[in-house]
Parts: C-alpha cells; structure tokens; sequence
C-alpha cells in the first residue's frame, strides 16, 4: 500500500469515526432527554 492509498484509507476512516460518534452523542442525548425531561418551572425574582 502506497503513501496515498494510506492517506486516503485513514482519511474515510477518520471522517467515518466521526460521524458515527457524532450519531451516537445524538441517540445518547436524545434518551437522556426521555430519561430525565427539562423542568417547566421557573425561579422568579
């Protein structure tokens, strides 16, 4: 395997990693909203 096909295989893995993090922060995210859901009340002074 030469220079560039390296390159280019970590660049797809690289950007495929990320995405698949980035999705799964998402999911993550959207179960903790269903687990714990955002208070209505509000402090007034």
């Amino acid at each position: 395997m030469d220079n560039w096909t390296f390159g280019f295989t970590m660049v797809i893995v690289g950007m495929g990693g990320t995405l698949v993090v980035l999705s799964l922060f998402a999911i993550l995210m959207v179960i903790l909203k269903k687990i714990f859901p955002a208070s209505k009340h509000k402090v007034s002074e």
